[in-house]
């Protein structure tokens, strides 16, 4: 395998919930429509369109509380390697009782490997330890907290009206 045929991303030393990969991509940011499903001279993918496509996958946990975030920003994607057709994805999970680990494995393996230029996927999973909210995008951050404000926010605006129902 020759340095110029693998191609890498860590994402773990860089700003939080970013992948890395020809130059910056933010975890929010619009990708242009000509990267879509491009694939480089030598007939592999990009690390970019990978990450593209690894934002289409949601976190399960974060749909579950309304707040429908993906992978990458919720700083789950910890690398990203491509080679001569190969990708492995190394991915943290936010707790080592992850329930979630199956669906994860199909829509990383099939969404990644649907793209022209890969041949196979492989994901591999941490223990659980690693991950911290810390390793969220800002704007995963914000958005999670503005939908946990908007919840507190019914909660009260339903309590208070059933204590006035009972006066």
């Amino acid at each position: 395998m020759s340095a110029e045929s693998e191609e890498s991303n860590d994402v773990e030393s860089e700003r939080p919930g970013d992948v890395e990969s020809e130059g910056s991509i933010d975890a929010g940011a619009a990708v242009a429509p000509d990267t879509i499903d491009r694939v480089d001279a030598d007939g592999s993918v990009p690390v970019s369109r990978v990450c593209e496509r690894l934002r289409e996958v949601v976190d399960p946990c974060s749909a579950a509380t309304g707040s429908n975030l993906d992978i990458v920003e919720m700083g789950l994607v910890k690398s990203v390697d491509v080679d001569d057709g190969h990708v492995d994805v190394e991915m943290r999970l936010t707790s080592p009782m992850c329930h979630m680990v199956p669906y994860f494995y199909e829509e990383v393996e099939s969404g990644v490997g649907d793209l022209d230029g890969v041949g196979s996927v492989e994901l591999d999973t941490d223990a659980g330890f690693e991950w911290s909210e810390e390793l969220m995008s800002e704007g995963a951050r914000r958005k999670r907290q503005a939908v946990l404000d908007e919840q507190a926010a019914r909660y009260e605006a339903e309590r208070s009206a059933e204590r006035h129902s009972d006066a």
